[in-house]
């Protein structure tokens, strides 16, 4: 699934990839940009986190030439006169008039590094609210972000990424070289699927796929993903020895009725089939009316 969305074969929408202090999503973030100039596509970053020549030295020269940079890194609040881009031009009518200012015919892709910063500067609801009206359509037919998670608290994580088609949560691997991603996506139908997949990524920015998607759920993952026990800190034991599950099974209870005892009551006799019932003395019978002791 990871090689479908930096393919672009699974369309566009709104694209995330999760990441943390434990492993970088940047590297895989330039792997979808540069697979997107490669497809001749149109592509704006909003560079909040990353420096130009940090751009250059990752993706090449001739790459940063086709690229549209947005260079929001070095006064990203807007201190100084006539700054390049600022945070507070994250809004629907300044990106919409930034990303149709070349008349094109081809597809537009917004990167964003990092949704983190816009964050901490920007209400959750006008992020929301932003990225909302970009799914819409328009200009932009993929928009791709970075977003720390552990910089936020995990509410406001949870409302990014339900606008998301795909989120991408990445995390270090087994090996030194391999990484671990859990996909997320939703088809145009609604239906949600999850897989797990290890990758690793060369000095090209391409991506390699380790090992097949594994559905989350189906009893398999990665190795050394041991099961967890629920019962294993405990103060009291669940678990039966096999002499106490002997026991178990030999108790007789109350209310089973053994072969003997369903048939001797099943079987016919003088008197079956009547009930008697002898009215006790503190019974409040009408004649009149045998059931005012149903009145409410």
């Amino acid at each position: 699934m990871l090689l479908e969305l930096i393919q672009g074969t699974e369309g566009g929408g709104l694209i995330i990839i999760q990441d943390s202090i434990h492993y970088s999503g940047r590297t895989l973030l330039m792997s979808f940009i540069k697979a997107a100039l490669k497809r001749d596509e149109v592509v704006h970053l909003l560079a909040f986190e990353l420096h130009e020549e940090e751009l250059k030295h990752e993706l090449g020269h001739s790459c940063l030439q086709r690229l549209k940079f947005h260079n929001a890194f070095h006064d990203p609040l807007g201190w100084n006169e006539n700054p390049p881009f600022t945070v507070h031009q994250f809004i629907t009518s300044e990106l919409d008039s930034l990303l149709t200012s070349n008349q094109h015919s081809k597809p537009v892709t917004l990167v964003i590094d990092s949704f983190s910063f816009i964050l901490r500067h920007l209400s959750p609801s006008a992020v929301c609210k932003t990225l909302q009206q970009l799914k819409k359509g328009g200009a932009v037919k993929t928009t791709l972000g970075l977003l720390h998670s552990d910089m936020h608290h995990r509410n406001m994580v949870g409302s990014i990424c339900h606008l998301a088609t795909s989120v991408l949560t990445v995390a270090p691997g087994h090996q030194c070289h391999e990484a671990v991603a859990k996909t997320i996506w939703r088809a145009k139908s609604g239906k949600i699927s999850q897989a797990m997949e290890r990758f690793s990524i060369s000095d090209d920015m391409t991506v390699k796929v380790q090992s097949k998607p594994v559905p989350v759920g189906s009893g398999q993952g990665e190795a050394g993903d041991a099961e967890v026990d629920p019962t294993a800190n405990l103060t009291f034991n669940l678990r039966l020895s096999d002499q106490e599950r002997q026991a178990k099974e030999k108790l007789a209870l109350p209310f089973v009725f053994s072969k003997e005892k369903k048939s001797a009551l099943l079987r016919p006799g003088p008197g079956s089939g009547r009930i008697l019932y002898e009215p006790d003395a503190n019974d409040d019978y009408d004649q009149e009316d045998p059931d005012d002791d149903l009145d409410i």
